[in-house]
């Protein structure tokens, strides 16, 4: 049986029980990530300690031999449809690097995100979320779990093969990257930098799955317009002057997104054998002006989500936009109001989803190094979505999510990552650099 199938050498013995000794230092590690604040911006929100993150890894990267390349990209400027307009990333650098092999193997990227959603309402935690605190084998603290553990974890992988001497045959191309949390921005921009490798890993919480598939999404806001008037006197008909309740009109438009999902659930091009079927939901809205005043209008923010097989040949979700719009505004027209008064759309930034197979090489080779250090790990998806697809779609990197701790924890109060968890995947993650990118001879 080869190494790939399940029996470790004996280089990898000495590699898994060095990483197992390095159970304290890994530890730490991880803490160390957890202390720099690296809030999930909303817009507005200046840096925080994003740059000081990616220095700290960049100095680790350089000591065991790899080329480190930090910069912030331009900003994003108007007029693409993948990433927010008019993004600014000062004080908010993304972080490459480049360990080079002997030759003759195969490259293997290693990814994750640093920034971490807020730890809001912070006196619901038991410890401090920005101090990792350990209780009960579980590490404690914000991005613990999604995902500064899995980075700890790659890292010490590439820190242990170096101390142990071990040159790889194949390249180990690193990326951290900035708002994976907000919109996928930073991932876009490390592609665009020429970040690619043959096959990827990316640190999100799998529970020693292999994630090959998410699902893509988009938060489109309607507006629905009305027409203001005391609420406390009788109204004339509209058509005669009288006040809209723009907050009563969006009743038939949240009919029409409920019978959309239905729809969507029940055609066969949505079964996926990893995800979920497609979704419409409201999450956020607004209407209104005074208690006492018919509001002029009514903003709804809509989450949809949407599968790898509606992507359109140009890379986009658009036929997806295009039939929400023309379901949501034929159910409206039964109400000569929108007729005069249309539903306003904005369509902000497409999180295109993308999938790679199942039985593909780095798959085979994530799970099979899970089991071997004890870890039965499946082939499954990802709901929501990660940066994985973007290095799938845009850098023609098959890239898979491959991480410890579980998605139950990502975002919550009390977060955290279980210790062993955080050993077996730097043993992991070591295993497959040997497979993968070989060893040198």
């Amino acid at each position: 049986m080869s190494a790939a199938e399940g029996a470790r050498s004996a280089l990898e013995e000495r590699v898994v029980a060095a990483v197992t000794a390095g159970r304290d230092e890994l530890v730490g590690l991880v803490g160390d990530l957890i202390a720099f604040d690296t809030t999930a911006r909303n817009p507005g929100d200046p840096a925080r300690d994003e740059a000081a993150l990616q220095e700290y890894l960049r100095a680790r990267l350089a000591a065991v031999g790899a080329t480190t390349d930090v910069w912030e990209p331009e900003a994003t400027g108007t007029g693409n449809r993948f990433v927010p307009d008019d993004l600014d990333f000062e004080g908010r650098p993304q972080l490459a690097a480049h360990l080079r092999g002997a030759g003759g193997g195969r490259s293997l990227l290693l990814n994750g995100h640093i920034d971490a959603v807020s730890a809001e309402p912070r006196e619901l935690w038991t410890s401090d979320p920005h101090k990792a605190e350990v209780r009960d084998g579980r590490l404690y603290g914000r991005g613990s779990c999604d995902m500064k553990g899995g980075i700890a974890g790659m890292l010490f992988a590439v820190e242990t093969l170096q101390r142990l001497g071990v040159r790889l045959a194949g390249d180990v191309v690193w990326c951290t990257d900035t708002d994976e949390e907000s919109s996928g921005a930073g991932a876009y921009a490390c592609v665009a930098h020429g970040v690619r490798a043959e096959a990827g890993l990316c640190a999100e919480p799998t529970g020693f799955d292999a994630w090959v598939a998410c699902r893509g999404g988009v938060n489109p806001i309607l507006t629905i317009e009305g027409r203001t008037g005391h609420s406390e006197t009788a109204q004339p008909h509209w058509s005669a002057g009288g006040a809209v309740n723009a907050i009563e009109k969006w009743e038939l438009v949240q009919r029409a997104i409920r019978d959309l999902r239905e729809d969507w659930r029940k055609r066969p091009e949505h079964e996926h054998p990893y995800l979920s079927p497609p979704d419409i939901l409201p999450t956020v809205i607004h209407g209104g002006e005074w208690m006492v005043t018919y509001p002029s209008s009514c903003a709804v923010t809509l989450s949809v989500q949407y599968m790898p097989a509606r992507v359109d040949a140009d890379g986009s979700g658009a036929a997806v936009f295009r039939e929400v719009e023309e379901r949501l505004n034929a159910a409206a027209a039964a109400d000569p109001w929108f007729a005069e008064h249309p539903i306003r759309w904005h369509w902000p930034c497409d999180i295109v989803p993308d999938e790679v197979p199942g039985d593909h090489p780095i798959v085979t080779a994530a799970l099979a190094a899970a089991r071997d250090v004890g870890r039965a790990g499946v082939v499954t998806g990802m709901d929501s979505w990660h940066d994985a697809a973007v290095f799938i779609r845009r850098a023609a990197t098959p890239t898979i999510s491959f991480g410890p701790g579980s998605l139950a924890q990502a975002h919550a109060v009390d977060e955290f990552v279980p210790v062993q968890d955080l050993v077996d995947h730097a043993a992991s993650v070591a295993l497959v650099l040997l497979r993968w990118c070989g060893v040198a001879e």
